[in-house]
């Protein structure tokens, strides 16, 4: 199989990129080479490369930036996805477009299953569900997997800010009033794979099993990166609320994801987020 992967410099396609599977040939394009929000450039490039899938990991993810940046977050966000829809959809290709946990409001207090009302809070919210609702729209056959909570060894996300805090800051306050799932790019990237080879069509959901807040989740960096030696002294990590840390967006305050069915889908098993936290800090 030739696959493309669009996203080339973000966290997700960082892990493609290190689990290719055997039999798999893989094109990997930045948004310099292939910007997703161009409609014209997606036709040309996809007619040109042929590939038997698309892997669309491509995002504008800076969620508070994009509450005064709508036109940008909506151009690759929701304009981009259709534009890859279309043009798989003309070509014969199989789409695998990653979503987020951003399309709920956070009101449930039990994993949200893939069919679960959809009702954002943000902006990049919004952008993201006119995505997930052009590619359905366009191309029924598409897999879209929604995620949440994504961190690995490249770029810039929670795990590395935390450890990196925690070397500099006399203490920290940490949100304890958002609950969600920790996701490592690296399990994600695994499924992505699965996805794009037998192609399922459908939404789904993918995180790492177990639940945490914030705190939750600070805590146990804390506590493995000081056994991992990546931090030599432990510093208090005081839970706080959202309302005492506020930000432009909003975030959902439960944004657990029910993954059974693509776990059943692709015959794959989650392991607990904090056993992929492990994982991700030994590559540190």
């Amino acid at each position: 199989m030739h696959i493309v992967v669009t996203g080339k410099n973000g966290q997700l396609a960082h892990e493609l990129a290190q689990s290719i599977p055997a039999g798999v040939t893989a094109t990997f394009l930045s948004s310099q080479e292939l910007d997703i929000s161009n409609r014209e450039a997606v036709h040309t490039q996809l007619a040109q490369l042929q590939p038997d899938a698309v892997i669309n990991a491509a995002a504008y993810t800076a969620v508070d930036k994009a509450e005064n940046d709508r036109e940008q977050a909506f151009a690759v966000n929701a304009d981009g996805p259709k534009h890859l829809a279309e043009a798989c959809r003309a070509l014969g290709i199989h789409l695998v477009h990653v979503s987020t946990d951003f399309v709920f409001d956070g009101s449930a207090n039990t994993p949200y299953a893939p069919d679960a009302e959809t009702s954002p809070v943000s902006v990049y919210g919004h952008s993201k569900l006119a995505g997930e609702q052009a590619v359905t729209a366009l191309l029924p056959s598409a897999t879209i997997i929604r995620t949440a909570w994504v961190y690995s060894r490249h770029g810039n996300n929670f795990v590395k800010t935390m450890l990196r805090l925690m070397a500099d800051k006399p203490q920290l306050g940490v949100v304890s009033d958002q609950t969600g799932a920790p996701t490592w790019a690296a399990g994600l990237a695994n499924v992505c794979w699965l996805a794009a080879r037998k192609q399922p069509a459908g939404i789904y959901h993918w995180s790492d099993a177990g639940v945490a807040s914030w705190y939750d989740f600070a805590v146990a960096i804390q506590a493995l990166g000081r056994e991992q030696g990546l931090l030599q002294t432990a510093i208090p990590v005081n839970p706080i609320r959202t309302i005492d840390y506020p930000t432009p967006a909003r975030r959902p305050a439960y944004s657990v994801l029910d993954s059974r069915s693509l776990c059943q889908t692709l015959g794959v098993s989650q392991v607990h987020w904090r056993e992929q936290l492990r994982n991700m800090l030994n590559q540190l």
